[in-house]
């Protein structure tokens, strides 16, 4: 699957939410899926980002996308709930959801991590995920083959010190991973979990400023298991902790 060469029109007439779509990893997925067919709707907090992957998926001829600004912070349920009646009226279902979108919050000691700080990172990073993939799952349910993809860190499957809220948020995205797809075992729900690795993005280069970033594989680099898990030749393949890269 790490070498996996996706068919291009994997993904066609398919409906994909993606957030923190405006830039980094959630951006080339957006362009990637757009590329392979799918209607992508672009879910971030900066509108002014998602508009330029909109312009960019549009000016390659793919299937128009839809932007979708939501602030994951302040976001409530009814937030989630207006955005799921968008999403039913428009479209009648939802085929993959990928949870993109998280902050890295402060690397720092447990012991002089402020508690603002820890509840910021676990409300973005946990609870808005949660709660966004409620809101989307009785419209997942709707669809002839679904995924999930939540994504990880090698932090959340094994704890490290000075990465707090971040770790502790992931090894939570582990749990909620596990817990739906045993929950969804025999639907048409697959629900799996995926570490990017070292990657070349903005959130890697504050969590590393001392790293040279070409060193790193580009999001582009890491799409084929992206691609796999989010197309029907997965199919079968749910509760799993993987790696982009070997």
């Amino acid at each position: 699957m790490f070498d996996y060469t996706a068919p291009a029109d994997l993904l066609k007439d398919r409906i994909i939410l993606v957030t923190g779509a405006g830039r980094g990893i959630g951006a080339e997925a957006a362009r990637t899926y757009a590329a392979h067919g799918a209607t992508v709707l672009l879910l971030g907090k900066t509108e002014k980002n998602l508009n330029a992957v909109y312009d960019e998926i549009v000016a390659a001829g793919h299937p128009q996308p839809v932007v979708i600004p939501l602030d994951l912070e302040r976001a409530n349920s009814d937030a989630y709930g207006e955005l799921a009646a968008m999403v039913e009226a428009e479209f009648g279902h939802l085929d993959g959801l990928l949870h993109n979108a998280s902050i890295l919050g402060p690397r720092t000691p447990l012991e002089q991590l402020a508690g603002e700080n820890f509840a910021k990172v676990m409300q973005i990073n946990v609870n808005a995920m949660f709660m966004l993939n409620s809101a989307m799952l009785p419209l997942l349910r709707l669809s002839k083959d679904a995924s999930v993809i939540f994504t990880s860190s090698s932090v959340g499957r094994k704890g490290r010190a000075y990465w707090g809220a971040y770790a502790v948020s992931k090894f939570a995205t582990e749990g909620l991973m596990q817990v739906m797809a045993d929950e969804m075992d025999g639907t048409c729900i697959r629900a799996n979990s995926l570490n990017p690795g070292a990657t070349r993005t903005d959130m890697r280069a504050h969590a590393y400023p001392g790293e040279n970033p070409m060193n790193n594989p580009t999001p582009a680099d890491i799409m084929p298991l992206y691609l796999y898990l989010m197309g029907p030749d997965s199919k079968g393949v749910t509760g799993q902790a993987l790696n982009a890269r070997e």
